[in-house]
């Protein structure tokens, strides 16, 4: 989380239209897809759960699907 911080310090802080800016902007937006990826990927890992097979709660909507 700190290097996002800081990141967008960085490409908050350079003048606009300058080298430093530019590659501001493309560390920012690859700590920002690094992040993407990784919460994708945990979003991936954790196990989908059980579905109710029996009772009045849960049998009706599939709010996963």
């Amino acid at each position: 989380m700190d290097s996002i911080s800081s990141a967008v310090a960085g490409a908050s802080a350079a003048t606009p239209g300058s080298v430093q800016a530019a590659a501001s902007v493309l560390v920012l937006k690859k700590a920002l897809d690094m992040q993407s990826s990784s919460a994708t990927q945990l979003m991936a890992s954790l196990p989908q759960p059980a579905l109710a097979t029996s009772g009045t709660l849960g049998t009706q909507v599939n709010t996963f699907a």
